[in-house]
C-alpha cells in the first residue's frame, strides 16, 4: 500500500454500522444502526477526539475502524484503501498499522502472560517487525518509553496498578509500530491524576513517533489539551466538528453546549459557562431514533422543523460545521441551574 502524505491516515465515508438483533426466541432479525452515516478523517500525526455520551455509537466506530465489526454500508479507508473490501493479506498488514487501546486495562491483558510475552506476541504474529535476537532490547526500550521499569518485564499484569497496566497496553500497541492508535475510553477507568499522566504520555509519544490518534471519550473535559480536532457524536451522527478552539470556545450545537457545561473541569471556558445545562428526558434508543434532528426531543431550541427535517453537517452562521437548524455560539435560555 503506497503512502501519500496528502491522504488521511483514516477516513470514514458515510459509515453505517451496528448490530443485528433477534426479536424474540424465534423472531426475525433487526438491524440496529448505532452509527448512522458518519464521515470523518484523521490526518497523519494528529489527534481527532470523538466525543459523546454513552450509547451514542462511539465504540461501534472504534470496532469498525479496526475491522472487528463489518459496516452495513459506507467506507472505512486506511491510507486511501477501503478496508471493507481488502483481501486477507492486505487486511493483515492494515491490522499491524492500526491498533486499539481498550477502556479496561484489567480485562485487555492476558493474566497468564508476562509483560515480555505480551509485548513479543505481535512479533510472532507479524514476523519481520523486530528480529528475534533484538526482542529483549526492544522490550526494554518499549517499557522505558511508556515510563515503566524494564526490570519488571517478567512480571504478570496483576502485579501492576491500573495506570501501569494501561501503560503496558500502550506499549503493546506501539510494539508493531502503528500509524494510527484508536483509544476507546482509554483513560475513563483510571483515577483523575492517573488520567493526566496517561494523556501526557500519549502526547509525548505522538511528538516523538508521529503516531495519529482517534481518541474516543464521553468527557470533553479530559481531552482539551490532547485534541487537535473534535467531532461531537449524538445518537449515531456527528452533530458538530471543528478545531479544538472552535469547539471549546464557540460551541454552536445545543448538545455540545450541554456536554461542555457538564464537564468536570476548571479550565477557563468554565468561567464563561458557569451553569450546567440539564437535558429533558432520556436519550432515545438507536432501535427507534426520532425523526428529523435526533436531538430535538431533548433540545430547548427545538421547533417544528426539527422534528421533520434532519439538519446537514455544514457551515451555517458559524466558523465550523454544525448539524443544527438554529446553531449559535450563544446557548440562549436553556434548562439550566446555577
Amino acid at each position: 500500500m503506497e503512502r501519500n502524505s496528502t491522504t488521511p491516515v483514516l477516513e470514514l465515508v458515510d459509515l453505517v454500522a451496528g448490530y443485528r438483533l433477534r426479536q424474540g426466541l424465534l423472531g426475525s432479525r433487526r438491524d440496529v444502526r448505532a452509527v448512522a452515516g458518519v464521515s470523518l478523517s484523521v490526518n497523519e500525526g494528529e489527534t481527532l477526539c470523538l466525543v459523546g455520551e454513552s450509547g451514542c455509537g462511539k465504540s461501534t466506530v472504534a470496532r469498525t475502524v479496526v475491522n472487528l465489526l463489518r459496516p452495513f454500508s459506507g467506507e472505512v479507508r486506511f491510507e486511501g484503501a477501503d478496508i471493507t473490501g481488502m483481501g486477507k493479506q492486505d487486511l493483515r498488514a492494515m491490522r499491524q498499522q492500526v491498533q486499539l487501546v481498550f477502556q479496561d486495562p484489567y480485562a485487555s491483558l492476558n493474566p497468564r502472560m508476562t509483560v515480555r510475552e505480551l509485548l513479543t506476541e505481535a512479533w510472532r504474529i507479524h514476523p519481520g517487525i523486530v528480529e528475534r535476537q533484538h526482542w529483549d532490547t526492544e522490550v526494554d526500550s518499549l517499557l522505558e518509553r511508556v515510563g515503566l521499569n524494564p526490570a519488571h518485564a517478567s512480571r504478570y499484569p496483576h502485579q501492576f496498578s491500573g495506570g501501569q497496566r494501561q501503560r503496558i497496553c500502550i506499549a503493546r500497541a506501539l510494539s508493531v509500530r502503528p500509524r494510527l492508535i484508536v483509544c476507546d475510553e482509554a483513560v475513563s477507568a483510571l483515577d483523575v491524576s492517573i488520567q493526566a499522566q496517561i494523556l501526557t504520555l500519549l502526547k509525548q509519544l505522538q511528538d516523538d513517533l508521529g503516531v495519529a490518534y482517534l481518541f474516543i471519550t464521553h468527557d470533553l473535559g479530559v481531552v482539551r489539551h490532547l485534541a487537535d480536532r473534535v467531532a461531537v457524536m449524538q445518537l449515531g451522527t456527528i452533530v458538530e466538528t471543528g478545531d479544538t478552539e472552535q469547539i471549546y470556545e464557540r460551541p454552536a450545537h445545543p448538545y455540545t453546549q450541554a456536554l461542555l457545561s457538564a464537564a468536570p473541569s476548571v479550565d477557563d471556558w468554565r468561567e464563561q459557562t458557569s451553569d450546567e445545562i440539564l437535558l429533558a428526558g432520556d436519550a432515545p434508543s438507536p432501535l427507534n431514533p426520532p425523526s428529523g434532528c435526533r436531538f430535538h426531543p431533548r433540545c430547548w431550541k427545538a421547533q417544528d422543523i426539527c422534528g421533520i427535517d434532519e439538519p446537514a453537517l455544514v457551515h451555517r452562521d458559524t466558523d465550523h460545521p454544525v448539524a443544527c437548524h438554529f446553531a449559535s455560539a450563544d446557548a440562549g435560555v436553556g434548562p439550566v441551574f446555577s
